[in-house]
């Protein structure tokens, strides 16, 4: 088996008194799609630019692609496709003269056909000064410097930040799509939704730690649900109390119900197939909520 791509074991970083990391041990395996998941000022970016050696951790070790990038930061970038969280770019250049010189410095690794390619896709005007580009825009920019060159490791911090809910999707397909084709994927998110989606694994960190590893369908099957429910007699809310992962929430009318459902939904749509159900809604709580749910003691 070959080695993994990343590999962290009790980084630590602090900005003063402010933990950022609290030992952190992450393995992510070569060609895998790997979501690393938290709440904003959980330590996500600070674990990328840990990883690319653009802040040293305070302890801790790193390896990426088998290198340290404290050693040997040139070799881990040049292999390394890398979108920040916060784009910073020559404000006067256009967006087609600011992908040539970020391919110049690369070597020009990237074929320019495949860079136009990648604009399409998102829809990116080549001709539009970077200073007149919403921040949407200057997402596709990232998003496009940072798959150009064809990278054996994509490092995307929040890739679809700012972008439409269609160009979300098609930046999803893209990140797919590098990974069928030999890619490992790191990227963070806050949105739960688009790590099921594209995601192998995932990482939860909260409070600078990691709380959990998990493949993605696991995850999710542990993932809380509300449910509101109608029914046209009496709510048999002590039926549905009874059932395993259901914790009523409120009963207003008598007819109403609200319940949360850890897990799966089936033993609670066989209780409900006995009574007369007018109204079914589920939604998935926040990913906060969740967080808060399963973690509050590790707080």
């Amino acid at each position: 088996m070959a080695d993994p791509a990343i590999v962290t074991q009790n980084l630590t970083k602090s900005y003063g008194h402010v933990r950022a990391l609290q030992g952190v041990d992450l393995e992510v395996r070569r060609g895998e799609i790997f979501g690393f998941l938290g709440p904003n000022g959980a330590g996500k970016t600070t674990t990328i630019r840990c990883l690319l050696d653009m802040i040293r951790p305070d302890g801790g070790t790193v390896r990426v692609l088998g290198l340290d990038p404290q050693a040997d930061p040139v070799a881990v970038h040049a292999r390394t496709g890398y979108l920040p969280g916060e784009l910073h770019f020559d404000e006067n250049l256009s967006v087609e003269k600011a992908l040539h010189y970020l391919n110049a410095l690369r070597g020009h690794k990237a074929d320019w056909g495949y860079i136009r390619l990648l604009s399409e896709r998102l829809d990116l005007d080549f001709r539009m000064p970077i200073k007149h580009l919403s921040k949407g825009n200057k997402q596709k920019v990232g998003l496009v410097q940072a798959l150009m060159h064809q990278p054996e490791l994509l490092l995307l911090d929040e890739p679809t930040s700012g972008l439409d809910p269609l160009l979300q999707q098609e930046t999803l397909r893209m990140v797919k799509q590098a990974a069928t084709q030999g890619a490992t994927v790191f990227f963070s998110s806050h949105i739960l939704a688009e790590v099921q989606e594209i995601a192998d694994r995932v990482g939860i960190i909260r409070k600078g730690r990691i709380v959990e590893v998990a493949e993605t369908g696991a995850l999710m099957r542990r993932a809380l649900r509300r449910v509101r429910l109608r029914f046209r007699d009496e709510a048999p809310v002590d039926a549905l109390a009874s059932v395993p992962g259901v914790t009523v929430l409120s009963a207003g009318d008598g007819l109403s119900v609200l319940l949360q459902v850890e897990g799966e939904m089936d033993a609670l749509i066989k209780v409900l197939a006995r009574y007369t159900v007018v109204e079914f809604e589920t939604e998935r709580p926040s990913l906060e909520e969740v967080f808060l749910a399963y973690y509050e003691a590790q707080a």
